[in-house]
């Protein structure tokens, strides 16, 4: 008997265990984020305390005062003015011209020269009148003497009292003759009508003139009338005799005075503006007629205001202001000065000072020269420098 012994061939389950990390690995990434909190840690850290020092070290910092030069509000009497823009005129101005048709026969002045009343300039042609003049005078002969004889006769009763009218007659005809004749010969001469300087001729000899042909200029420079307008409100301040100065283009610098002479007395209906007139004396005939000229009508003085040099002053669009010097004392009792910026209301500008209305008082000090630099509460010194002088006359340029 065999016996067979069945071999189970049927494959064993096996159960396999999950792999683990070694234990190496695990600790060193628990070192690695350690020293990534540790880092992380360190660099917020430092970010904070160089904040805190940045904003200690702002926070308790000040400035280095600024060098600044200071001038004192003062309280003094400006002159009242009134300025204006105009032109000059020339007192005594024309254009000389004929009366008459004629041809020119003689010239008889120069160009640009200075003449007298009644001096003779151009003669035109007058043979035919000179004629009729002799004619004339011939006439006024032969009456005469048939007047006066005409008179012996009716004094002896030998004619009647018609022919000494009828003799009268002639003669006073005869002399209206060469009075007409005497006068279109006066008008073929022209003559200088005042005093005053010629200017270019405008024609010649042999030229045939017609009446209102301009021969030339004849001006008088030794006054000048200076026109300008000012608004209706200041038209009550003006009066006749007060005291007025021009300046012109052609004499930067250079003032030139007279005396208000005519206030027009009605008032332009389209612009509200009153002409008024100064005039002004020329001697030096320097002056000159359609020059544009800046007047200065000087006005009885007003009360004292507070001014300022003009360089203190900071003109912007959100208004003016100054940099006012205040005094603080500090602990050790020592005084600091501060510059605090103060909004003032201004008013004229004369001569290089600055008129305050609103603002400031008489005696503060404020920031003349320097105050580019500065910001409102920051601590200055006073430079020994002195301030700035306002010239004696204006730049040329």
């Amino acid at each position: 008997m065999t016996l067979t012994t069945e071999s189970s061939t049927a494959p064993r389950a096996t159960v396999e265990k999950p792999r683990q990390r070694p234990v190496r690995m695990v600790r060193w990434f628990i070192i690695v984020g350690i020293l990534l909190a540790l880092l992380v840690t360190v660099f917020v850290g430092f970010n904070y305390i160089r904040a805190n020092a940045i904003k200690n070290f702002f926070a308790t910092m000040k400035p280095p005062p600024s060098n600044v030069t200071v001038a004192v509000a003062k309280s003094e009497v400006i002159p009242n003015l009134l300025s204006a823009v105009g032109d000059l005129a020339a007192v005594h101005q024309v254009n000389v011209t004929s009366d008459v048709n004629g041809r020119i026969t003689d010239i008889m002045f120069t160009a640009g020269a200075t003449v007298k009343a009644g001096t003779p300039l151009v003669q035109l042609f007058d043979g035919p009148d000179q004629g009729d003049l002799a004619s004339f005078k011939a006439q006024a002969t032969v009456a005469q003497l048939n007047l006066d004889r005409a008179k012996q006769l009716a004094a002896r009763q030998f004619g009647p009292q018609a022919t000494v009218d009828t003799a009268q007659a002639a003669f006073d005809q005869a002399q209206a003759g060469i009075s007409k004749t005497e006068a279109t010969i006066s008008q073929k001469l022209v003559r200088a009508a005042f005093d005053g300087d010629l200017g270019v001729r405008r024609v010649e000899v042999g030229q045939y003139l017609t009446a209102g042909t301009q021969i030339v200029t004849l001006t008088d420079l030794s006054a000048v009338y200076a026109n300008f307008t000012v608004t209706e409100k200041d038209s009550g301040t003006l009066k006749v005799g007060q005291t007025v100065r021009i300046t012109v283009d052609a004499y930067p610098g250079r003032k030139f005075e007279g005396k208000l002479t005519t206030i027009e007395p009605q008032i332009a209906a389209d612009t509200r503006n009153i002409r008024v007139q100064a005039t002004i004396q020329n001697p030096e005939k320097i002056l000159k007629p359609g020059m544009f000229a800046t007047t200065t009508v000087v006005l009885p003085d007003k009360p004292a205001v507070i001014t300022v040099p003009e360089t203190a002053v900071d003109y912007t669009l959100y208004g003016d202001s100054v940099y006012l010097i205040t005094e603080k004392k500090t602990d050790d009792g020592k005084t600091d000065l501060t510059a605090v910026r103060t909004f003032v209301k201004t008013g004229d500008r004369i001569d290089g000072r600055a008129v305050i209305e609103r603002g400031i008082k008489v005696g503060d000090r404020v920031v003349a020269v320097g105050q580019l630099k500065l910001q409102s509460g920051v601590p200055v010194v006073i430079s020994a420098d002195p301030g700035p002088q306002i010239p004696a006359k204006a730049p040329l340029n």
